[in-house]
């Protein structure tokens, strides 16, 4: 919604990173649910409530990666969860500037831009919620064809 998409995208490609899957979506609340499945159980009913009602205001953009590490890589690239404590440099460090104490004071969700996988299993759980088979694509892009 801040039109940063492109942005975004290019530096997981300038950090070598492949895009597999792209889409946009509209999360609805059955959708909300299954995607911050445990979310309530760790933080309590009203970050579910507020996360889940943000994440419905508009389309959201899905992709999946590939990569070395790509898990934890991508979690350096995105920066702290809170974007008052992501380093210069790092995608939430540069383009949102939320902090903890802000949001809990005033209830809202920590606006911080983007969703990274905590973990390959959650990653694993995330791109099949997200994406069928079909929608993934295997290639290889022409620095794989012609490096290694």
């Amino acid at each position: 919604m801040r039109g940063l998409a492109g942005r975004v995208l290019q530096r997981f490609e300038d950090a070598g990173f492949k895009i597999v899957g792209v889409k946009m979506k509209q999360m609805d609340a059955e959708f909300a649910r299954k995607h911050y499945f445990d979310l309530e159980e760790r933080f309590g009913k009203s970050v579910f409530d507020v996360t889940a009602a943000f994440m419905q205001q508009g389309p959201v953009v899905a992709l999946v990666l590939e990569g070395v590490e790509v898990v934890a890589n991508v979690r350096k690239l995105v920066g702290s969860t809170f974007p008052n404590q992501a380093p210069p440099g790092t995608i939430r460090g540069d383009f949102a500037h939320t902090s903890k104490g802000y949001t809990e004071a005033q209830h809202k969700v920590a606006a911080n831009l983007i969703h990274a996988s905590g973990n390959v299993d959650e990653a694993k759980y995330e791109v099949d919620l997200w994406f069928s088979a079909e929608e993934l694509h295997e290639y290889q892009t022409l620095a794989e064809k012609y490096t290694f």
